[in-house]
Formats: C-alpha cells, structure tokens, sequence
C-alpha cells in the first residue's frame, strides 16, 4: 500500500482470493473524530496505491486483509472503501466485494480537455505574473524531472511533473485552479503513469515543459499557453496506442464504479 498508518513503507494489501461475500458491508454512521482519522489515512494510502498503479485495475481489494495489515477495525476501512468508491476509483459490488475499476476510456478526453482550459488560464497569468524566483522554482522542477529521468525513477519524474504544473498556477496567482485540475483528472493520472514507460516518452514530456518555461521567461503568453496545449493534448492523441497495450486496464463502460454507488444503495 505504500505506507502503512504510522508511515513504514509496507507493500500493497490486497486479496489473494476472492474476498467473502458481502465484505463490502454499508456506510459506516458516526463515526467517532479518531475512526474518521484513520478512515481518512486509509483512503490516502489506498488512492495513492490506485493511483500510482501499485494496486492496479482490475484488482481485488478485500476489507478483511486491509482491516489486518493496518490493525484497525473494519469500520474505518470501510468507509475509506465508499469514499473511493464515490472517487469511481473501486467497484463496490453487492454480496461480492470490492475491486479497483478499470479506467474509463471515454471520459478521458473531456477530462483532458477540462484540464487543457483551465491550464491555459494559468499558464497565460503566470507569464505576466510569475516572479524571476517563480521562473527559477519552475527550471528547477524541469531539473528534478531530467534527474528521474536518468535514473528511470517514474515515480519521482511523475512527482516532479505535477509539481511543474502546480508551481505555474501558483506563480499565476491561481492555485485553487490547479485544486479544480486535480479533481477532474483522477482518472487521467492512472493513464498518465501507464504512458511513462514508453520509449521516449519522459524525453517528450522534459521537451514540452522546457518549451512552455522559454514561453514564461520571454513573457509570451500566447507562445507558452500554445506549447501547453499542445504538451496535455498529446494524451488525449496517445490513448489508443495506451489501450492497445494495456487492454485489461481499461473499459469503455462510461460508468466506472458499475453504476453501483454503495452510499445511495445503504441509505
């Protein structure tokens, strides 16, 4: 899973079986202040893991084992579970169990396209905006990512990627954007990490980024918002070559979770 509780690095939990029916279970109600804490560490470590594709589409999560591994109760695991599954990020499927969804190919370009919007409203303020020292925290990130990429460490050159695009918007004096581009591309993150290992891939992305900061540093809006564009539509272009050789990670059912929303159904 990443990190357990405290922090220790700990491997991802999940079932070697078919977890027993029904472990799904409701939403928990009152929860006490300390079980909300830990349902919310719970769902932080597990959306980490989803995310980065330690726990991978497809796979079977089962309460029981989590509510071991962590040495918690089942309650807080449970409603970490429902908070994911409101995410669309597991299938929370009656007298069944839970797993992790598969991606869902069709909402990916409007999600990509949402954010392609929103960052051209950043990336345009940050060039009349940005500070020299703003300028120089940007050509750092492209630094950290060149880094990670010599040492093959995607995990490290997807960290510093989205802190490339945060430290723009927050240069531009609009961070709650990045806050809004974060909510629309939850899905489009799992994607993305699938894209790192193709060939040349990180040189592409370090060569876009290099060419939206030369558009900062020349205060060229237009000439940096333009470079953006066309650095985020690259993933919308790249889905079918993804999908052809991920084919198990993804569904072209528009409704992630199944259509099941397990708070709706326990209510």
């Amino acid at each position: 899973m990443g990190a357990d509780l405290t922090g220790e690095q700990t491997a991802p939990v999940v079932a070697a079986t078919q977890p027993r029916p029904g472990s799904a279970g409701r939403p928990s109600v009152g929860l006490s202040g300390n079980a909300q804490k830990i349902a919310t560490a719970v769902h932080r470590r597990l959306r980490g893991d989803i995310l980065s594709l330690a726990l991978k589409p497809g796979t079977i999560v089962s309460e029981k084992e989590l509510s071991v591994a962590y040495g918690i109760g089942r309650t807080p695991v449970r409603e970490a579970l429902l908070r994911l599954s409101d995410e669309g990020l597991v299938e929370i499927v009656p007298k069944s169990g839970t797993r992790v969804t598969r991606i869902p190919a069709s909402r990916l370009p409007e999600a990509i396209l949402v954010r392609k919007s929103l960052e051209d409203i950043t990336t345009r303020a940050a060039a009349e905006h940005a500070s020299v020292s703003d300028l120089m925290s940007v050509r750092m990130l492209i630094q950290r990512q060149q880094e990670a990429a010599d040492l093959a460490d995607e995990a490290a050159f997807h960290a510093a990627d989205e802190a490339f695009h945060a430290e723009i918007a927050r240069a531009a004096g609009y961070p709650g954007i990045w806050s809004l581009v974060q909510q629309v591309k939850t899905q489009v993150d799992r994607y993305r990490r699938l894209t790192l290992p193709q060939q040349g891939r990180m040189a592409r992305v370090l060569k876009d980024h290099a060419a939206v900061l030369a558009g900062l540093e020349a205060r060229d809006g237009a000439a940096a918002a333009v470079a953006m564009a066309a650095h985020i539509d690259q993933l919308r272009l790249d889905i079918g070559t993804i999908r052809s050789v991920y084919p198990d990670y993804f569904t072209d059912d528009p409704d992630a979770d199944g259509g099941w929303n397990a708070r709706e159904a326990a209510g």
